[in-house]
């Protein structure tokens, strides 16, 4: 591949110019020439430039057979070897809940220690930030807290907030803490928890005589979560204004937005509607099988009330398998029981109804996007897609399964026989408290060594696609990939063998994410008649060193040919 010498850092604002005049400019063709482009299309992955017509990509390849393909009175950018992408795309966030989080108190640090957190929570008191209306919410912090809830209640159940709600919440979404006055708020007693079953009552922590700690999870947080105050219209229009604002400095023109909510929906309409929806969204409402007599009737209701809105596409739906794995947690399910407890976490469906439930969704057209953790539940969610593939053939639909932090080796070749997406959180495949003093110690060895286990499906044929999971952990898809290659931690590597390739990674967050979406048809690639979606970045990102590529930063992001970021001098 013939190589280029990027901009230096004291020509990138003169190159940046040069282009956003370019494309201000009055010729409705423009090239982009001297670069080194990575496609996303596998029979011919790397390019020299790109024409552009309009909002479309109208050519692709050499320097020269582009330059062929457009008028006399095209504008042309010298990339000056720089390297361009495809936009892209976060097969997992949720965005709105992400652009709340840039507008509230969350921790600058999951692991901040107790004296710094209760510092930060009398400043987010004192200023507002923490405030949902009477109740100070934080977010943001490590499940390492939940078990110190005897030091959390002696900080924040008594003096100044003995008579004031708070409601800590973790970085993983599925776990917090409610102060004393907050558990009374919500419901969460002595008298309630006596009357909950073994399984039910997983979801609190208490003591010896069933007095609640405060401890939250899953089903137990959203108890607390529905005490807290709704934000208005305008404060959604905010955060979703942020959020794309957010993606767009990352250099991501598209995600799948699972667990969208009617607010989440109408701020991507209320955005679409005053023309600043600059991103492609794919939105999965939550389903409930064991609370809903029909909820493929309602999901198709919504697709029929947010159809016909630009950008905004409601292909299918999420639901969970399961919750998380990491102690005081443990709802993960397990095909070992957790040492510890001898418990193996909850399925949050039953297998015959949600294989009836898939197999309907599947027939009807609805992609089915699910949460999975732990290596019984993968097992489970994979028969149920199975039995759907034997009941309908192959639709082609891409149903996704996310997470999948454990799979036994028996079901990962699976995946590619049944045509199922792995949306990969990898940025979490680290060597840390997390995945390390968190898990290791309390599950069974032969589980533990198949911990978000990238390589194996990719070797087995699966379609891998980049995910974030965004506000649970950052979404810039740099740090993703450096981690998901590297996969070290402050504890050393987790599990080395299952390393992924870097281009593997960006086939994830380009091609394999619009897969995802459904989309692949119009995005995902540079490809002649395809959305004119690019990120041009500061560095070469397919032979720079691993240290060097986390480091990497977007110079501008276009969106339909429109350039939407800017990086600064």
């Amino acid at each position: 591949m013939r190589q280029h010498s990027f901009c230096s850092s004291a020509l990138v604002s003169i190159c940046l110019s040069s282009f956003v005049w370019a494309v201000g400019g009055s010729s409705t063709e423009h090239v982009l020439y001297n670069g080194k482009i990575f496609t996303g299309e596998p029979d011919h992955p790397y390019a020299e430039a790109v024409a552009i017509r309009g909002d479309k990509i109208l050519a692709v390849g050499t320097n020269a057979e582009v330059t062929a393909a457009v008028g006399k009175s095209a504008e042309n950018t010298d990339l000056q070897g720089r390297c361009l992408l495809p936009g892209l795309i976060d097969s997992h966030e949720h965005s709105i809940d992400g652009g709340v989080s840039l507008l509230t108190a969350e921790v600058d640090d999951p692991g901040i220690s107790l004296n710094d957190l209760v510092i930060f929570a009398a400043e987010s008191r004192k200023n507002g930030k923490g405030m949902r209306g009477d109740v100070l919410y934080i977010t943001g912090l490590s499940s390492g807290h939940w078990l110190n809830t005897d030091d959390l209640n002696a900080r924040f159940s008594t003096r100044a907030y003995a008579n004031h709600p708070v409601l800590l919440a973790g970085s993983d979404g599925h776990t917090g803490w409610a102060n004393r006055i907050m558990l009374q708020r919500a419901g969460v007693t002595r008298d309630f928890l006596a009357h909950l079953s073994e399984i039910e009552r997983s979801y609190y922590g208490f003591d010896r005589n069933l007095k609640p700690n405060g401890f939250l999870v899953d089903a137990g947080l959203d108890k607390a979560f529905a005490e807290l105050p709704d934000l208005t219209p305008e404060r959604y229009l905010e955060a979703g204004r942020a959020a794309v604002q957010y993606n767009h400095r990352l250099g991501i023109t598209a995600w799948l937005d699972p667990q969208a909510t009617t607010a989440d929906l109408q701020t991507y309409r209320r955005l679409a509607e005053l023309s600043e929806l600059e991103a492609h969204v794919a939105a999965f409402p939550e389903v409930h099988p064991r609370s809903e007599t029909d909820p493929l009737a309602r999901i198709q209701s919504i697709r029929k009330e947010y159809r016909n809105i630009p950008n905004l596409t409601v292909p299918g739906f999420k639901i969970f398998a399961d919750g998380v794995a990491e102690i005081p947690a443990q709802t993960a399910v397990m095909s070992k029981p957790y040492k510890n407890t001898g418990l193996s976490g909850e399925l949050l469906f039953d297998p015959v109804p949600f294989a009836a439930l898939v197999t309907a969704a599947d027939k009807q057209g609805l992609i089915v996007h699910v949460h999975v953790i732990g290596d019984r539940a993968v097992h489970e969610v994979l028969n149920a897609f199975e039995a759907a593939r034997k009941a309908n053939g192959n639709s082609g639909l891409p149903h996704t399964m996310t997470h999948v932090q454990f799979a036994s080796p028996t079901d990962i070749p699976r995946f590619a026989q049944l045509g199922i997406i792995a949306a990969l959180q990898l940025f979490w495949a680290t060597a840390e408290e997390d995945s390390v003093e968190l898990v290791k110690p309390y599950i069974d060895p032969t589980i533990y060594e198949w911990m978000y286990p990238a390589r194996s499906l990719l070797h087995a044929g699966t379609v891998i696609s980049g995910a974030s999971d965004w506000p649970v952990s950052t979404a810039n898809v740099f740090e993703a990939i450096y981690q998901a290659e590297t996969r070290k931690g402050p504890e050393g590597v987790l599990i080395p063998s299952e390393r992924m390739p870097r281009e593997a990674m960006l086939y994830a967050y380009t091609r394999n994410s619009a897969r995802a979406m459904n989309q692949l048809s119009s995005i995902g690639t540079i490809t002649p008649g395809k959305q004119a979606d690019l990120v041009l970045v500061d560095r070469d990102v397919l032979t720079v060193s691993s240290e060097e590529l986390k480091d990497t930063k977007v110079l501008w992001t276009m969106f339909g040919g429109k350039v939407v970021y800017r990086a600064g001098p």
